[in-house]
């Protein structure tokens, strides 16, 4: 999938209001509304990377979920 500004933005919009709504939750009080724009986004971007996959025939449940492991937990590395 080719980057996006326009959803980086958004999802930066996203974290900033919730951020914003933590800091001056008087000022902004519909603040939290970002964590569900933030989810669908990433529902968004999940659906798309499923449906190519699927379009190209290489999908895999398995291999999914591989690739949100190892995009969410971070590597451990001994020194």
């Amino acid at each position: 999938m080719k980057y996006r500004k326009d959803i980086n933005g958004l999802r930066a919009i996203a974290v900033l209001s919730v951020a914003l709504f933590h800091f001056f939750p008087k000022l902004f009080p519909g603040g939290f509304i970002g964590v569900d724009v933030f989810f669908v986004i990433s529902g968004y971007l999940m659906t798309s990377i499923i449906l190519s996959r699927l379009h190209q025939g290489a999908f895999t449940l398995s291999q999914f979920y591989a690739s949100r492991v190892e995009r969410i937990v971070p590597t451990s590395s001994s020194c």
